[in-house]
């Protein structure tokens, strides 16, 4: 009680020598009145009537606060928020955040992002595997086959590799004398231009060491950004920790960029000076280690002033540093730059023998197992793959030759083509040509026609969305099936040419190709079961609009690497394998980093699967693909063509599809844009006789596993129009010139009425005026 007595009385006190500080001064305002006798102010009254004074300090502090955070966000605008955060010093936003302590709060929420920040930079850090860098830089990327042997190389940002000892010691000088001055004796960092370069946003500060140059160009990004900078910070810190000075700058000599797709001194230095690294003059040098800061800008092939003056900043840095004499850079600077041009670069040593394969291996690395393009170039993998050599060099061989490949009727352009082959027991891609002439003067990562096109299927859904379901719900591959037109609420689909007949078996149905028994059959199933079987066997069917046009490939799109993936389910015994290129990818010094792991999945019971080739092989014997068959082999399959929107006779895509117990070769052909201009005149059975070739030359390397399964038209008691195994049906024998003979008269057939129907419909004549006016525009 007496301390509580005694804080009273000195607060009563206190509140007494203000009230009389403010009968002194007049002056701010009239005095308030004093409380009669016997009454007692209460402490709050009293100290209400304090006055509030201003401190000399605050007088004098805050506008010298304000003026300098001006000034601050005048120099570096980026900083603006500093006005938020730190408002003036009478404004609400300052009561308010001084009421609910804010400062602190921000204080240590800034404290906890910029701690977690560096810890995940950190961590980062610590999982690069720096240790690999050094084997990385020296190796290029390798593709192996499937036996493991090396098939074909990839350069990247990569030159030719040499050590130190290699390189002259005036271009060691040069470099550091200009980019990193205390490279020898630095951790790797320069620690007060890493600082500013945080401050200011990564705007400002640059000079980053020769470790960060090289932790930059091996693992990140060339942008200017603070996440950037910091992940540089970490990284330099260990690559300084596992190599020695003389290694790292080893490494980014060889791995920095001169330019004109040059990378590494050696080899700028057979580019600019035709010489070596080892034997570069002084001024060369200079140049060289100019050229680092702007490739483009101080280059001598583009600019022989730009290069000339930088090359002159780069002798004084020398001679700043101690590295040259005064004298001795006068006349280096004296050298006329162009008197020292000379080119004898003969480009990098790359062996890119597969390019539409090597393409698909690397989108694959890229899209399903998230390896940059940059990595995969640079990093000196070792990739292990599917490929077949054999496959891939016969399959090559039948591409090179555009002779073989339908042309535009009106400006004679090529038609494109592309062709898969996998293995059905493992889903790995054999070989494989995206485009034609991929092998002339090819483009990295070109547009790939097997593996990235959409493409109506044609008829070749018909085995996936119909008659596998209609087998599975117990229809017969002997089963009578209507051929004659039927009409499903306005829409009546026809078979090509118009053709019906009676009745057919559901064999006779699928080999032919007849578009109206496939209908019935899915209007007797409903649309549902043709999306369910669809998703199964791997098609993407989320945008198909949901009618019967489905059976005949209406609105589905695909391309042939999903093709081959689907058909590869009847050649394995109803199983379908997951198709892939990639079988496990390696680091340069042996180290796991991608390792394949099968999927795989029931499509149809191996029942089901029996029945379709059964019926399949009918396609390859006595059907649509008689003229696609490689000789005296057997196989079964499916082909597809499809319409072009503007003329119901002329061709957009056509497909073959085959397969044997050991192979499946899935073959797309059409422009890649179909219009009036564009499109497959088949008058000579083009798309056959590509996929027989190409099947020709693959087949020979198979196992040469027989189908166990019999042939439907056989087992009905029919004769096989092609018998691979009649020893008697040669190409000389009586029988095997007469079916040659029909073969050639369907052709010739087709090709009358083909021609007849565009000479009828004037597309030609239209489309060839069209062509000439264009022509005429331009002569």
């Amino acid at each position: 009680m007496k301390l509580l007595e005694t804080i009273k009385e000195g607060a009563k006190k206190f509140g007494q020598k203000f009230l009389t500080s403010n009968k002194k001064q007049k002056k701010r305002g009239p005095a308030k009145a004093e409380p009669a006798d016997g009454d007692e102010l209460s402490m709050t009254q009293k100290l209400e009537s304090v006055p509030v004074h201003e401190s000399a300090y605050h007088r004098s502090h805050a506008p010298h606060h304000q003026s300098r955070l001006d000034k601050l966000v005048e120099k570096y605008p980026k900083l603006a928020f500093l006005k938020i955060i730190i408002p003036d010093k009478q404004s609400w936003i300052r009561r308010f955040w001084r009421r609910y302590n804010l400062s602190r709060i921000l204080a240590i929420a800034v404290a906890g992002f910029v701690l977690f920040t560096a810890a995940y930079l950190f961590y980062l850090a610590k999982t690069t595997n720096v240790s690999d860098l050094q084997d990385a830089l020296k190796s290029s990327t390798v593709i192996y086959d499937r036996k493991g042997k090396e098939a074909g190389t990839l350069m990247g940002n990569k030159g030719t590799y040499v050590e130190l000892d290699q390189i002259s010691d005036d271009l060691e000088h040069a470099v550091i004398a200009t980019e990193d001055r205390t490279f020898y004796k630095n951790h790797g960092i320069n620690y007060k231009r890493f600082v500013l370069a945080i401050l200011t946003a990564g705007h400002f500060g640059g000079g980053s060491t020769i470790t960060q140059q090289l932790a930059k160009n091996a693992y990140l990004s060339q942008e200017q950004t603070v996440t950037r900078k910091a992940k540089e910070f970490f990284l330099a810190v260990e690559l300084n920790k596992k190599y020695s000075k003389k290694q790292i700058l080893t490494m980014y000599l060889n791995n920095a960029y001169f330019g004109n797709g040059v990378w590494g001194v050696e080899d700028a230095s057979q580019k600019y000076f035709g010489t070596s690294a080892a034997n570069l003059t002084t001024d060369e040098a200079a140049t060289l280690a100019g050229m680092l800061k702007g490739p483009g800008i101080y280059n001598p092939l583009y600019s022989t002033e730009n290069a000339t003056n930088r090359r002159n900043t780069v002798l004084q840095n020398m001679v700043n540093a101690g590295y040259l004499k005064e004298a001795d850079a006068k006349s280096f600077k004296a050298v006329d730059m162009s008197s020292r041009l000379q080119d004898t670069y003969s480009g990098k040593d790359e062996k890119y023998n597969y390019p539409s394969y090597f393409d698909a291996v690397v989108n694959e690395a890229i899209n399903k197992y998230g390896i940059s393009e940059k990595d995969i170039l640079n990093n000196g993998y070792k990739i292990y793959t599917e490929l077949d050599t054999n496959y891939q060099d016969g399959m090559q061989t039948v591409y090179a030759d555009t002779s073989l490949f339908p042309t535009s009727p009106t400006d004679g352009s090529s038609a494109q083509s592309a062709s898969v082959a996998i293995d059905p027991s493992t889903g790995g891609v054999r070989s494989l040509v995206g485009r034609l002439n991929s092998t002339d003067n090819p483009t990295f990562r070109a547009y790939n026609y097997a593996t990235q096109s959409s493409r109506s299927p044609g008829s070749t859904i018909k085995p996936l969305v119909v008659y596998s379901p209609a087998v599975t719900e117990g229809y017969d591959i002997d089963e009578d099936l209507p051929n004659t037109v039927q009409d499903y609420d306005g829409y009546a689909p026809s078979n090509y040419g118009g053709i019906e007949s009676e009745k057919v078996p559901m064999y006779q149905a699928l080999a032919n190709s007849y578009n109206i028994p496939a209908v019935y059959l899915l209007h007797e199933m409903g649309v549902d079961t043709a999306f369910d079987y669809g998703k199964k066997f791997g098609l993407n069917m989320d945008k198909v609009p949901k009618n019967l046009g489905v059976a005949l490939g209406g609105s589905v799109t695909t391309n042939p690497l999903e093709m081959a993936q689907a058909y590869s389910t009847f050649a394995n015994g109803g199983v379908m394998n997951e198709s892939h290129f990639i079988t496990k990818i390696e680091t340069a010094s042996g180290k796991s980093v991608v390792e394949y792991k099968k999927a795989s999945s029931r499509v149809v019971s191996k029942s089901v699967s029996d029945k379709m080739t059964s019926m399949m092989l009918g396609t390859f014997s006595n059907g649509t693909a008689v003229s696609a068959n490689a000789y005296g082999y057997t196989m079964a399959g499916k082909t597809g063509t499809t319409e072009t929107s503007f003329n119901e006779d002329l061709i957009g895509d056509e497909w073959v599809i085959g397969y044997t117990p050991d192979v499946v070769i899935a073959q797309w052909m059409g422009f890649e844009h179909t219009d009036e201009n564009h499109y497959i005149i088949d008058n000579y059975g083009a798309s056959d006789n590509v996929f027989s070739q190409t099947a020709s030359y693959i087949l020979p390397y198979t196992k040469g596993t027989e189908f166990t399964q019999k042939n439907a038209y056989a087992s009905d008691g029919q004769d096989l129009t092609y018998d691979a195994s009649n020893k008697n049906s040669s190409s000389n024998s009586d029988e095997s010139k007469g079916i040659i003979d029909k073969i050639q008269d369907a052709a010739d057939d087709a090709k009358k009425k083909v021609d007849k129907a565009v000479d009828d419909s004037g597309i030609v004549e239209k489309a060839k005026d069209a062509w000439n006016t264009i022509k005429g525009w331009f002569e």
